[in-house]
């Protein structure tokens, strides 16, 4: 899954895969805007981010972008 999250005051994106469901990732997003803590979310690598709710623009959950390969006719 496929998380971007925008940061006010900041031109580049937060993006990272997560194996965190969208119902998951929402809930927590949900908590963290409420409440107005840190928004807690790791990626499928381990990592983890911390960002403070009060700096967070944008949260855009999505499917994971498969490559194309080959060179098929469209």
């Amino acid at each position: 899954m496929e998380v971007r999250i925008g940061v006010r005051d900041v031109a580049r994106e937060i993006a990272f895969e997560t194996n965190e469901t969208p119902a998951a990732i929402g809930a927590a997003v949900a908590v963290a805007l409420r409440d107005g803590s840190v928004l807690d979310l790791a990626d499928d690598k381990g990592r983890r981010y911390f960002i403070p709710a009060a700096v967070i623009g944008f949260v855009h959950v999505g499917e994971a972008e498969k490559g194309k390969v080959g060179f098929g006719a469209h």
